[in-house]
């Protein structure tokens, strides 16, 4: 009865992460979302925080805490620890207890001395099978982090990859949405300069570019502009009837 209980609980846990992933536009939603849950699913975690790799660096995204944020920035000073050897390593990395003998002896020796934290334990995030960053979950206690743990840790560790993934296709399509818009809005811009002044095609294209650059802002912004001076110009003042020219 209690362990039908437990599996209900979990069940309902990953129920209310999967609205969150699928609902949420707030990328910020689902780290806190995935990072709150490790303690609530993986026993003996006090703690959790993930990192990403962007552009070529760990960057930290989502944490419990200001401490499970602080080991990050531990990792990243040290360059090592079970975050870091979990992005390079399949396996999952686990020390129950890093005051006696460790991996990651630098890395230690600062947790040791600023946090409460006696036990890690990391795993590899990916997206579309491609090495994407790590979750990493913290015990106050030493021992606590065991072979069940990370069991419990593996299976929230591949659900967050599956909503890394989600929100990746998701940014994916709002920037090619984005860019359809604006490359439509640059097709109107060039055929409204191509009307006034007489212009090629290619011509009406390198005023647009030029403008750009002169005035340093996006092709698109240029375009917009273009195309809303236009707007303005054909919209009636308030009080002039329609089609009226304006007055001198």
């Amino acid at each position: 009865m209690q362990q039908d209980r437990a599996t209900s609980a979990e069940g309902e846990l990953f129920a209310r992460l999967a609205a969150t992933v699928y609902r949420s536009d707030e990328p910020d939603a689902v780290y806190a979302a995935l990072t709150a849950a490790a303690v609530e699913l993986v026993a003996g975690c006090d703690r959790s925080c993930i990192m990403l790799i962007d552009q070529g660096h760990l960057r930290t995204v989502g944490a419990t805490d200001e401490i499970a944020w602080r080991i990050d920035q531990f990792e990243k000073l040290t360059g090592e620890g079970p975050c870091v050897d979990a992005i390079t390593e399949e396996a999952f990395q686990l020390d129950a207890d890093i005051r006696v003998s460790t991996p990651w002896p630098k890395l230690a020796a600062l947790v040791l001395e600023h946090t409460p934290v006696k036990g890690m334990l990391g795993y590899r995030l990916l997206i579309d099978g491609r090495k994407a960053g790590a979750l990493n979950l913290f015990a106050d206690q030493p021992g606590v982090l065991d072979a069940t743990s990370a069991d419990q840790g593996a299976v929230l560790a591949a659900f967050a990859s599956v909503a890394l993934m989600t929100l990746s296709s998701r940014r994916e399509v709002q920037e090619l949405r984005a860019g359809l818009a604006s490359n439509r809005e640059i097709g109107k811009a060039v055929g409204l300069l191509m009307a006034a002044h007489r212009v090629t095609a290619d011509e009406a294209f390198a005023i647009l570019r030029k403008t750009s650059q002169d005035l340093n802002i996006k092709l698109a912004a240029v375009a917009a502009l273009v195309v809303q001076g236009r707007d303005d110009q054909a919209t009636p003042r308030p009080g002039m009837p329609s089609g009226a020219p304006p007055s001198a």
